[in-house]
């Protein structure tokens, strides 16, 4: 996988420059900047879509991050235009009693995509690097084996020709303490809050640890992680369809939409 790194600054098209201010003063990038950009990276994807389904090919796309970093929102936008019946984002529950005495990456393999498809993964089996780990829903042995298995499981996949790509949207403990305060004053949001929402945000360091070691010992040549800091979640979310796209080699793809990712913002961990 060759990323196309540049500086945000270096990156803009004719179409971006028409643009006198993309930044606020707060250094988030404008809503009428991210709109336009997100509708032509949008059609990009719908061009890599129609490109699947007719080649056959499979996507896998992982999402991972801090509580409240906008891993569902951004799924979001990715899917906003694709085709649904060739399109699927699985966020699967807390495993059931049955589900616990299986392999552990057995669930997870059932929901890889078929031909043609696109699947999203709103966490994955990387729950058994952080959140498991954290807050004492494994024991520190099934930690372990995870990661021996980990990247064997992955090259695999890539082995047998699935496209696999992992995100990691980073924030800091205040921007996460921002958010969940947001979503209690938010009678359309805050039912999304949950326990482990507060758990986390206590235990924000040590996520912070187990995340650096998830980095050190899966993320390889064959598939990296690629972390976003997303306080900026609209920046965050440009760059992440700028990497995908400039990562697959689809038809008609449209160099000026898709070139460079924000260096300050996106890191490659291989």
């Amino acid at each position: 996988m060759k990323a196309q790194i540049a500086k945000f600054s270096d990156q803009l098209t004719e179409h971006t420059k028409k643009h006198s201010k993309v930044f606020k003063k707060s250094g988030r990038i404008k809503r009428s900047f991210y709109e336009k950009e997100l509708y032509r990276l949008q059609h990009e994807l719908v061009k890599l879509q129609v490109w699947t389904i007719k080649n056959n090919k499979r996507l896998l796309v992982i999402f991972e991050g801090m509580d409240m970093s906008g891993k569902s929102s951004t799924i979001k936008e990715f899917t906003t235009y694709l085709n649904p019946r060739e399109t699927r984002t699985v966020a699967l529950p807390k495993p059931n009693s049955e589900e616990l005495g299986q392999w552990y990456f057995q669930r997870h393999i059932k929901q890889l995509p078929n031909a043609g498809e696109i699947v999203f993964f709103d966490r994955s089996w990387y729950n058994r690097a952080g959140i498991e780990q954290v807050l004492g829903f494994c024991t520190q042995e099934q930690h372990d084996h995870f990661y021996r298995q980990v990247n064997e499981v992955e090259k695999m996949l890539v082995d047998d020709n699935m496209m696999v790509f992992k995100f990691y949207m980073n924030i800091t403990k205040e921007t996460q303490e921002r958010r969940i305060k947001q979503r209690e004053k938010d009678p359309l949001k805050n039912w999304k809050l949950s326990d482990i929402d507060y758990k986390s945000l206590k235990v924000h360091d040590t996520y912070e640890q187990y995340r650096d070691k998830m980095f050190d010992l899966s993320g390889t040549l064959v598939v990296p992680w690629i972390e976003l800091q997303a306080d900026d979640k609209k920046r965050a979310r440009l760059n992440a369809l700028r990497f995908l796209l400039s990562n697959i080699f689809y038809d008609k793809r449209d160099m000026d939409v898709i070139k460079g990712v924000d260096q300050e913002i996106l890191t490659l961990h291989s």
